[in-house]
C-alpha cells in the first residue's frame, strides 16, 4: 500500500500541471455502483472492499470517504496510512478539498469516473480559492496497478420479450417522444442498467450484475448500441438479424470506444447515418421549428464529465434520464416475472433455514431454531464438517441454483455471525471468515438473478437461547419493517417521507441505523435500481413512489462488537382501495412478495399490538400457500412448525 501511494505521488508530482491531490472514485466510466475487478480503483489504493467509497490522496495524505454501512468495515480495512472520514459526520469531500488544499491548487481526476454533476459540485467549491480541476490524460492509478485484471470478452445474450414485457421498438418509441417533448435531438444513455434495459440486452461483464460495458445514443432518427464487438457473437448477431431486432429498431451496432468520437458528432449533428435536419419533418410531421430542438440530453447523475466535455455545454439539457423511471414503473409482465421468482426464491430460503437448523443441532448442540433451551457443549467438530459463514453461504446458493431460471447471485451473500453482523455490509472471506455459533444471533442477506427477476431478502436468526436484549431490538425492527409494509400514502409520496415509519419504533428506545431503508430492485437487472429509494437522505425526496415500482422494506438495528439485526422483503406498490379519496389524490399501499418465515423464538411477543400479531400470522399464513408446491413433506412440515399462528 505504502508503494502504491509512493508510486501514485511521483506520478502526481510529474503531471503537467502538477497535482496537488488526486480523486479515486469507486465508479467506473458509467458511474455504477458495483463494477468490475479491473474497475476497482478505489479498492485496489486504499485497500478498502466496500461498494461505497471515495479516496483523496495528496502529497501527506490519503484519505477515505464513506457512508455509515461501512464505517466499522472502513476501521477495520483500512491502514495506517489512510483516515476515514464518515460522510454526513466529517466535512464532505468537496468542502474538505476547499478548505485544506491551497490557494491554486491542482486536483486531477480521470474525466470518465467522474459524473458531471459531482465535478460541477466540485468547480462551484473550489472557485473561491481558484482551485482547479484537472482532467488527466490517462487514469494515474491504471499506470502504478501492475497486475489489473484484464478485460473480459463475455457474450451479449438477449433477453427474451416474454421475461421483458415490451419490445425494443416500444421502447425506443416512448424514448423518442420524449426528446421531442424535450426539444432534444439526442440522448446519451451511459448507465450499464438503462442500456441494457432499452435494448433488451443482458450480459456478466459486472459481477452480480447482468449487464453489458457499453454505452447508447439515441435520437428520433437512430439509435447506437456501443459495445465491443467480440462480445456479439455470430449466434447472437443472426438471432438478431432474424427477428428484425437491430434491422427494425434502426440500430446500429458500434464499437465500445466510439463512442468519444460520436458524441463529439452528436454535438456538431453530423452523426451518421442520416443528419437530424435532413428528416425532422418526418419526425414532428413538419410541425417543429428545427432550430428549437437542439439541445442533447445527458443525465448529470450517470453522465461521465468526458462525454460531456464534448458538448456545447449551452446546448445539453442536464436532466435525470427518462429510462430511469421508465426502467422503473414494471410492466406486467415484469411484475408476474418478479412475484414468480421471489416464491422460487423464498423456496430455497426456507431450504436453507431446514437445513441449517439441523446442522446446527446436529453438529453444535444447539437448540435449534425452535426452542431457546441451553446450548449443550460444544462437539469437537471435524473439519469436514465445520460450518462456517462461507461454507453456509455457500449452501444457500446451490439450493437457489436447483431453481428455474436461476442465472446467479444479485450480490454477495451477507452471511455474518454475531458480531460481524454488526458490519452492516459484511462480506466474508474464507481465509478469515466466522464460523457459525449457537450462542449468537446469524444474520443472511442474500438475493438471486432469475430470467424473470431479481431477488433480496434478509433474515436474522437465532439457534440458541437470545437474550432480552436481542428479543427486544429484533421486535423493534419487526415493528418498523411491519409499520412500513402497511403503510397507505396519497399519490405524490416520497420515500423520505415514508423512512420515519421504519424507525419509530425504534426512536422510542434510543436506537437507529446508519442506512436507508429501502431501494428499487431491477427486473432481472441491478439489484439496486432507482431513482426512487426510502432513505433520510435528501435525494429520497427526488421521486415520488408510484404504482407498479418496487422497493425493499429493511429496517435493522447493528451493536457494535455483539449482533446485527436486520428484516428485508421486496415490496410493490399498489393502489390502494381507501373508503375515501381526499383532493382526488388516490391511495397507494404496498404488497410483499417476498416470502420466508420471522424466527418467532426472537420476538418478544407482549411488543406487538394486536393489529402487528394479526400482519404477522397472516403473512405467515401466506407463506405456507405460496411455498408449498417448491417443498417436499419434511421441509413443508418444518415450515408449518415455523409459520404457526402467534399470540401474546
Amino acid at each position: 500500500m505504502a508503494d502504491t501511494l509512493a508510486a501514485l505521488r511521483s506520478l502526481m508530482s510529474s503531471h503537467s500541471p502538477p497535482l496537488d491531490a488526486l480523486v479515486v472514485p469507486s465508479e467506473d466510466y458509467h458511474q455504477s455502483e458495483y463494477v468490475s475487478p479491473r474497475d476497482k480503483r478505489r479498492e485496489f489504493v486504499s485497500g478498502f472492499t466496500g461498494s461505497a467509497g471515495l479516496a483523496l490522496i495528496t502529497m501527506n495524505e490519503a484519505l477515505l470517504w464513506t457512508d455509515g454501512r461501512y464505517f466499522l468495515q472502513a476501521n477495520q480495512q483500512l491502514s495506517d496510512q489512510w483516515k476515514l472520514m464518515r460522510i454526513g459526520e466529517d466535512p464532505a469531500v468537496d468542502v474538505w478539498m476547499a478548505d485544506n488544499l491551497p490557494n491554486d491548487a491542482a486536483i486531477g481526476i480521470d474525466p470518465w469516473c467522474v459524473s458531471i454533476d459531482t465535478a460541477q459540485r466540485w468547480e462551484n467549491a473550489f472557485a473561491k480559492k481558484k482551485q482547479k480541476l484537472i482532467q488527466t490524460s490517462t487514469n494515474l492509478v491504471d499506470e502504478v496497478w501492475k497486475n489489473r485484471p484484464p478485460p473480459q470478452i463475455n457474450p451479449v445474450d438477449v433477453h427474451a420479450v416474454e421475461f421483458t414485457g415490451r419490445s425494443v421498438t416500444d421502447k425506443l418509441n416512448d424514448l423518442r417522444e420524449r426528446l421531442i417533448e424535450e426539444k432534444a435531438r439526442g440522448i446519451v444513455i451511459t448507465a450499464l442498467d438503462e442500456v441494457a434495459w432499452l435494448y433488451n440486452v443482458r450480459g456478466s461483464d459486472v459481477p452480480y450484475c447482468p449487464v453489458v460495458h457499453s454505452f447508447a445514443i439515441v435520437t428520433p432518427t437512430s439509435a447506437f448500441f456501443y459495445v465491443d464487438q467480440r462480445k456479439l457473437s455470430s449466434e447472437v448477431v443472426t438471432y438478431m438479424q432474424v427477428s428484425g431486432f437491430l434491422k427494425e429498431n434502426g440500430i446500429e451496432a458500434r464499437e465500445y470506444g466510439a463512442v468519444s468520437a460520436d458524441v463529439s458528432l452528436l454535438a456538431s449533428n453530423q452523426l451518421g447515418p442520416c443528419a437530424f435536419k435532413e428528416t425532422q419533418s418526418d419526425v414532428s410531421g413538419g410541425t417543429e421549428d428545427v432550430d428549437s430542438i437542439d439541445l442533447i440530453w445527458a443525465d448529470p447523475g450517470s453522465c461521465c464529465y468526458a462525454l460531456y466535455s464534448k458538448l456545447d455545454s449551452d446546448r445539453v439539457l442536464l436532466k435525470q434520464s427518462p429510462l430511469a423511471l421508465a426502467k422503473a414503473l414494471k410492466n406486467p409482465t415484469e411484475l408476474d416475472g418478479l412475484r414468480k421468482a421471489h416464491i422460487r426464491d423464498g423456496a430455497a430460503v426456507v431450504q436453507y433455514l431446514v437445513w441449517l437448523d439441523k446442522q446446527m443441532q446436529e453438529n453444535y448442540g444447539a437448540s435449534g431454531y425452535f426452542m431457546e433451551g441451553e446450548t449443550l457443549a460444544q462437539k469437537k467438530q471435524l473439519e469436514g464438517k465445520k460450518l462456517t459463514e462461507v461454507t453456509v453461504s455457500d449452501k444457500l446458493e446451490s439450493f437457489r441454483a436447483s431453481k428455474e431460471h436461476f442465472k446467479g447471485l444479485s450480490f454477495p451473500t451477507i452471511s455474518s455471525v454475531g458480531p460481524n453482523a454488526a458490519i452492516i455490509h459484511y462480506g466474508p472471506q474464507p481465509d478469515t471468515c466466522a464460523e457459525l455459533d449457537a450462542d449468537c444471533i446469524y444474520l443472511f442477506d442474500s438475493g438471486a438473478q432469475y430470467l424473470d427477476g431479481t431477488t433480496d431478502i434478509t433474515r436474522t436468526v437465532h439457534f440458541g437461547r437470545p437474550s432480552a436484549h436481542e428479543k427486544a431490538c429484533y421486535t423493534a425492527v419487526l415493528k418498523g419493517h411491519i409499520a412500513l409494509g402497511n403503510a397507505r400514502f396519497p399519490n405524490g409520496t416520497n420515500g423520505y417521507a415514508l423512512d420515519i415509519l421504519a424507525r419509530i419504533p425504534l426512536w422510542k428506545d434510543g436506537l437507529d441505523y446508519r442506512h436507508g431503508t429501502g431501494h428499487g430492485i431491477g427486473s432481472y437487472l441491478n439489484v439496486h435500481e432507482g431513482p426512487h429509494l426510502i432513505s433520510f437522505r435528501p435525494q429520497a425526496r427526488n421521486v415520488p413512489m408510484q404504482a407498479s415500482m418496487t422497493v425493499t422494506d429493511e429496517p435493522g438495528y447493528y451493536e457494535d462488537g455483539n449482533f446485527g439485526i436486520r428484516l428485508e422483503n421486496v415490496l410493490v406498490v399498489d393502489e390502494a382501495d381507501t373508503k375515501f379519496n381526499f383532493g382526488d389524490k388516490g391511495y397507494l399501499s404496498f404488497e410483499h412478495i417476498t416470502w420466508a418465515p420471522y424466527q418467532s423464538k426472537l420476538i418478544n411477543l407482549s411488543l406487538l399490538t394486536p393489529e402487528e400479531i394479526d400482519w404477522l400470522n397472516t403473512y405467515h399464513s401466506k407463506c405456507r400457500d405460496v411455498l408449498a408446491p417448491y417443498l417436499d413433506d419434511a421441509e413443508m412440515a418444518w415450515l408449518e412448525k415455523a409459520t404457526e399462528p402467534v399470540r401474546a
